[in-house]
Order: structure tokens, then C-alpha cells, then sequence
């Protein structure tokens, strides 16, 4: 496909692009049927219905993707009428486009356009995730920093904060620290946080939270009312996982953090070194 194609098939891709109030980027259906090539809309549906099946198929909530609405449209001698139409996201017309006929070449470039910004989406949506993970863990670190300042202002020693700990792992996962690095193949120098996914680090944060809430505010003064306090609040915290359908215990080991937090500022840095590539230029 010449060069002087693709720039003009991008321009037009772009230029019937929209956004929700809510930053949602969609095209609407109708007029994806004409950028693919389609002259008839019956055709085209055929297409969009094989693109909804592919949708479903990949557990995704099609009304998420393809969304039903109306559109008003001019007819002879100044008439108007009502017809049908669809707000079909980025993803849905990637899968419009990949059930198309890839020898028409707007089919062959949607198909590799959409494709490609796609893959820009997750890749940016995985970057978000992996922060969050680090900003939770650095949370949680923080959190239990205060937690054991909190023990030793209240009872005069902290030497047993790492007993306090596992207690609370145990009442959260069933099982003790050390048993859950053996469940996860955490190396025994390492932290069992440091390889746990965001939403179990943010449930000990949440619960070492309450527990120096409580703490202050009871006034416990001895380890075991202290330590009572943080098992009590990981009970809690795990009833309510266990209610929404998440068992601590079942989650797989995520990415070691240190190596996460090394790749994404090597990521950041080769970022840098592009943009200044760019200024020289």
C-alpha cells in the first residue's frame, strides 16, 4: 500500500473519531462502515454481529464495546429520519476490522491500525498497573514503619513488631508468613509483600491502618491487646475479600517489585534518551 494511502486512510480514521464525556474514544458504526469500503448497511451488520461474537468470546461485556444509538440523518427535499446506529469503542472496531475481508485495502489497514492502537492501550494500561503496585507496596512499607513506631511508643518495645506481623498474615491468608513464602517460592531473605499483587497489598495497609487507628485511640498499651487488635482487623479485611469472590491465599505471585521497579525506570530512562534524540534532530 503507497505511503500517500495510508496517510490519507489515517487522516480519515481520525478525523470520525469521537469522545464521551467521560473520555471514551468510539467511532460510530455508520461511518466505520463507510471508511471499511461498505455500501450496504445490512452487509456491514453481518460483519459487526461475527465482531460482538469475538468480543463475547474473549469474556469481555459486549454493551462495554458496542454501545446502540440513534442517528439522525438528512433525506431529499429537506426531510430527516431516525436510523439505528452504534458507538463501537477502539477495541470493538479492531474486532469489526479483523472480521472484514483483509483483500480491500481499508480492511487491511484498519485491521493493522486498530491493532496497533490497541497495543498501545494495554501497554499504557499494564504501565498504570505496575505503578499502582508500586505506589501500594511503598504504602504499605510506610504504613508498617508507623505501625511499629505506634507499639513502641505504646509499650515501650517493638522487638516482637515481626511476630505482630505474621500474626496478622496468618489471620489474613490461614497460613503464617513463612508458610505463605513457601506457597509463593519467596526466597527467605526477601519479603513476602514484595511479590504479592496490589489488592493484597492494599488489604494489609488497610488493615495495619485500623490497627494504628485503634491502637491510639483505645490506648492499648501491651503487645498482646496490640496484637490482638491487628488479627482481629485481618479477619475483618479477609471476610470481606472472601464476600467479593477473592481468596488471598489462591493469588498467584506477582512480578519480584525490585525487579518491577528496575525495568520501569530502565523503560523511563530509554524514554528520555528517544526525546533528546529527538531535540538533536
Amino acid at each position: 500500500m503507497k505511503t500517500e494511502i495510508i496517510q490519507s486512510l489515517v487522516n480519515n480514521f481520525e478525523s470520525f473519531s469521537h469522545k464521551t464525556k467521560e473520555g471514551v474514544e468510539f467511532w460510530l458504526a455508520r461511518d466505520l462502515q463507510q471508511l471499511l469500503g461498505y455500501t450496504k448497511w445490512d452487509n456491514f451488520l453481518a460483519v459487526v454481529s461475527k465482531a460482538k461474537i469475538a468480543c463475547e468470546n474473549t469474556g469481555n461485556n459486549i454493551t462495554d464495546h458496542f454501545a446502540g444509538v440513534g442517528k439522525t440523518i438528512q433525506m431529499p427535499k429537506g426531510a430527516e429520519k431516525e436510523v439505528s446506529d452504534l458507538m463501537l469503542t477502539r477495541y470493538a472496531c479492531y474486532l469489526v476490522a479483523q472480521n472484514g475481508d483483509p483483500r480491500k485495502d481499508e480492511i487491511a489497514f484498519a485491521q493493522n491500525y486498530f491493532a496497533v492502537q490497541t497495543r498501545k492501550f494495554e501497554i499504557i494500561k499494564k504501565r498504570i498497573q505496575e505503578d499502582e503496585r508500586l505506589i501500594a507496596r511503598k504504602k504499605l512499607t510506610e504504613t508498617e514503619k508507623e505501625l511499629s513506631g505506634v507499639i513502641y511508643q505504646q509499650t515501650g518495645s517493638d522487638k516482637n513488631f515481626g511476630i505482630i506481623r505474621s500474626k496478622g498474615d496468618k489471620a489474613l491468608f490461614g497460613y503464617t508468613t513463612q508458610e505463605m513464602k513457601k506457597r509463593l517460592r519467596v526466597p527467605d531473605r526477601r519479603a513476602l509483600a514484595d511479590f504479592q499483587p496490589t489488592i493484597i497489598l492494599k488489604a494489609k495497609d488497610f488493615a495495619s491502618e485500623i490497627t494504628i487507628f485503634n491502637s491510639k485511640n483505645k490506648q492499648l498499651r501491651s503487645e498482646r491487646a496490640i496484637s490482638d487488635e491487628h488479627v482481629t482487623n485481618n479477619r475483618s479485611v479477609r471476610r470481606t475479600l472472601i464476600s467479593r469472590g477473592i481468596t488471598p491465599e489462591k493469588l498467584p505471585a506477582e512480578e519480584d517489585i525490585k525487579k518491577l521497579e528496575r525495568r520501569l525506570k530502565s523503560e523511563v530512562k530509554k524514554g528520555l534518551k528517544k526525546v533528546d534524540k529527538l531535540k538533536e534532530k
